[in-house]
């Protein structure tokens, strides 16, 4: 038996055991991150530096994009170190901080997807008064809110799973700290704390899905009574990504979470596990871009850029030189009034 004031550090559950396995996992995962580091600061980019794209829409857009960069960058770095040294321990403040920051960055990712469900519902089915119920002031604070319920979140949890003894050893069967899997770890009598904050943002994640599938409706509904094709089509293709990326990311944690005992395994919450965790911060570029085209213009200009101006340290590229006047730094751009 154990206590939470003699673990130093927890052990998560390894890819593989031998070594050729683990550098196979490496090397996949390295391939995973670059391309959710790639497609997400290539958004963050065209977003800051486009003016064009100076839109509430973009704004959120960007901020769903450093989001998920915080969240994969908190999980995939460390499972390859962990490969690459053939080691699963982790310290326990590294937990702890793990834990926190992962809680942080996805619950303020599924509340800004709430928000901008809310922002396309005002698009679409109350296009005449869009400017006034989605003005820079409200997309600031839409966007701060989403930010600080995170915040929040991640606090309460940490705090309350932190002050709880650990009674049942220092393995955890997942490939990153996850509280659900720290949980397990407790004292069956002292945990019942937790168990209602849990059941708190359960109740919580269940009200913004409701919210998102009631927007959701009146914009089908308001679309299906726009009398041309093309109008249908262009409303539609502003929503569907982020349908995409919300049913991305509601299906794999939910499958996650509530899955049938009978089929759990260690194998198979590790598959699951990188399914809600990393996937979806690599695709969302993806499922947004693909069928975007000022978005994809804005890309391009930002990838011709970089091209053309390797190893030079002033921007010559016709293109570029026309969008660096409406760059901002990212964290001003938090604040900027488009």
């Amino acid at each position: 038996m154990s206590n939470s004031s003699s673990i130093t550090h927890f052990l998560l559950l390894a890819f593989a055991d031998k070594q050729e396995l683990q550098l196979l996992h490496f090397w996949l995962f390295l391939g995973i991150y670059l391309a959710a580091l790639l497609g997400n600061g290539l958004i963050v980019t065209a977003v800051a530096c486009d003016h064009r794209l100076h839109t509430p829409m973009y704004f959120f857009l960007l901020n769903l994009s450093l989001l998920d960069l915080g969240s994969i960058s908190i999980t995939v770095p460390n499972a390859m170190a962990s490969s690459l040294q053939d080691t699963t321990a982790i310290s326990y403040a590294g937990c702890a901080a793990q834990v926190f920051l992962f809680l942080f960055f996805i619950s303020s990712e599924y509340c800004l997807l709430t928000i901008m469900s809310y922002d396309r519902y005002v698009a679409i089915c109350k296009p005449l008064h869009y400017g006034t119920l989605i003005s820079s002031r409200a997309c600031v604070h839409m966007a701060a809110a989403a930010w600080a319920s995170g915040f929040l979140n991640a606090v309460l949890n940490i705090a309350n799973t932190f002050s709880l003894p650990l009674c049942q050893g220092n393995a955890l069967d997942q490939f990153f700290c996850e509280l659900p899997h720290i949980l397990k770890l407790s004292c069956s009598h002292s945990y019942l704390r937790e168990v209602g904050l849990v059941m708190f943002g359960a109740f919580v994640f269940w009200l913004c899905f409701v919210f998102i599938v009631l927007s959701y409706v009146q914009i089908f509904r308001a679309v299906l009574r726009i009398p041309s094709q093309q109008g249908r089509h262009k409303a539609f293709s502003t929503c569907l990504p982020h349908l995409a990326v919300v049913s991305l990311v509601i299906s794999t944690a939910s499958f996650a979470y509530l899955k049938p005992p009978s089929i759990s395994s260690p194998s198979l919450d590790l598959v699951v596990a990188v399914l809600y965790s990393v996937v979806p911060a690599a695709v969302n570029p993806l499922i947004y871009s693909i069928r975007n085209q000022e978005l994809k213009e804005s890309i391009k200009k930002v990838i011709s850029g970089i091209v053309l101006n390797t190893g030079k340290f002033s921007i010559r590229s016709s293109g570029m030189t026309s969008m660096m006047p409406h760059c901002r730094p990212v964290l001003f751009l938090l604040f900027y009034n488009f």
